[in-house]
């Protein structure tokens, strides 16, 4: 890591994006848990700069609303070009000097690695402008870089690009590190005389190469780093490569990842050596997953802890805790505010929402529990439902440690059941049962002799 410290980064963050068709601004856009703006500002906070400026305008108050920490907003009322969007954030900062970095906000696939590269890069050569560029198969929309006996002397827009230039393959990537000053100097002498009628920033470069100065580029290692985003099939696109090296690095870490193409991982998602993940699996949030935990197939978790050795099948959980070696699943639909104890089950078919189920207690199938507190060592009978809402107001159920309530049981909230309290399958609950006691609330069995046969005779038969 550099020990230079930038006096800023500049990320621009104001255009529309109208080829992405959205009510959504671009940069808002999420892949991996994160924002494109998201990403890109997480890899920039690690260069400490002293100044962290985001170019907002289309849409602005719905990206400034997003930016937290260090991130100061900066308002481009006219989207006059890229470098008119680096001058106007640079008049908030007058008198600073040092190493400027710009980024684009679309490019979510940057990482912090490559930003201190280049930062170092450009201050070993004491540059006035140090390209970040790539090496693409296919440079169609991309400014060409365009070197004299390796050296930089400009970057030409696609738009812009002759027939001869069109066939370079090295682009720029819209990512910089400027001396301050000369940056500066630069920008005041920026025109319009271009296929958008804008300020391109890109012209910096030539301008400085006119004045003598040294202008240098530095070769990205991985040129899917530098891929933009203009609309939601390259959105797609970049998706799918953040998902692979997530995949990846966790696979490096030990975990077994079974089927690598079908499972989505979070960037902030934190899983431990030896976890499992079985097939379409999709791990959001800031979910965390401890070790000898198997989730999947078919399973969606988001915001969701799991402790060591517990398993989810073909389920979704948000929002819950889910403790060690306890089950849930197949088909299941966990809501917030569930905690499962140790060794403890949500089995199939079964819905719970702001449910306490304490440890080795079971809801094997079938039932929905809401708004409830379940102690240790239970179990809810199939087909159970805690009635926790009378229209106006949701109330709250308690069961006891050590208790059963019957099969296809109503708990009428607000109820409690005892420690080592019984329900009769078939009850519905409206007073609570005292600890030890068996519950039975249902009208008593009355067998009609004859009733087939007087009410409902075989086809062809005449009634008795």
């Amino acid at each position: 890591m550099p020990s230079a410290r930038p006096v800023a980064v500049i990320v621009l963050a104001a255009g529309e994006g109208t080829r992405m068709r959205s009510s959504t601004p671009k940069v808002l856009h999420r892949l991996a848990g994160r924002t494109m703006l998201g990403h890109v500002l997480h890899a920039a906070e690690t260069l400490d700069p002293e100044h962290l400026l985001v170019v907002v305008g289309h849409a602005r108050d719905q990206v400034m609303a997003t930016l937290t920490g260090k991130a100061k907003a900066v308002v481009q009322e006219t989207q006059d070009g890229t470098g008119h969007a680096v001058r106007i954030a640079l008049d908030t900062i007058p008198d600073a000097e040092g190493t400027v970095v710009v980024v684009p906000a679309d490019s979510p696939l940057l990482t912090a690695e490559t930003l201190h590269k280049l930062v170092e890069s450009h201050e070993l050569h004491s540059a006035a402008t140090t390209l970040l560029t790539a090496v693409v198969d296919d440079p169609t929309g991309y400014g060409r870089v365009v070197r004299s006996g390796g050296s930089v002397t400009k970057i030409v827009e696609h738009k812009d690009a002759d027939a001869a230039t069109l066939q370079i393959h090295e682009v720029g990537t819209s990512i910089y590190a400027f001396a301050a000053g000369h940056l500066r100097t630069a920008l005041q002498q920026l025109t319009t005389d271009n296929a958008q009628g804008e300020q391109y920033l890109t012209d910096v470069i030539g301008l400085h190469k006119d004045a003598g100065l040294t202008v240098t580029a530095t070769i990205a290692e991985d040129a899917d780093e530098t891929r933009g985003v203009n609309d939601r099939a390259q959105l797609a696109d970049l998706a799918r490569v953040l998902r692979d090296r997530i995949v990846q690095q966790h696979l490096r870490n030990g975990v077994a990842v079974l089927d690598p193409q079908t499972t989505w991982i979070d960037v902030d998602v934190q899983l431990s050596a030896d976890v499992t993940l079985k097939p379409n699996t999709q791990l959001y949030g800031s979910t965390t997953v401890a070790t000898g935990a198997v989730v999947g197939p078919d399973t969606t978790l988001t915001d969701t802890q799991v402790h060591e050795g517990a398993e989810i099948r073909r389920s979704e959980v948000i929002g819950a805790v889910i403790g060690a070696e306890a089950s849930v699943g197949p088909f299941s639909y966990v809501r917030p505010g569930t905690v499962l104890g140790a060794r403890g089950k949500i089995g199939g078919f079964v819905e719970t929402k702001n449910a306490q189920i304490g440890d080795d207690t079971k809801v094997p199938h079938l039932s929905y529990v809401g708004d409830a507190t379940i102690g240790d060592r239970s179990n809810i009978g199939a087909g159970t439902i805690v009635v926790n809402y009378d229209g106006q107001a949701k109330h709250r159920t308690t069961v006891g440690d050590d208790a059963r309530v019957g099969s296809n049981n109503s708990l009428v909230a607000p109820v409690q059941v005892g420690d080592r309290a019984y329900t009769a399958a078939g009850s519905a609950i409206t007073e609570d049962v005292p600890d030890g006691a068996l519950a039975v609330a249902r009208e008593r069995q009355r067998n009609i002799e004859g009733w087939t046969a007087e009410r409902r005779p075989a086809k062809g038969e005449e009634p008795a």
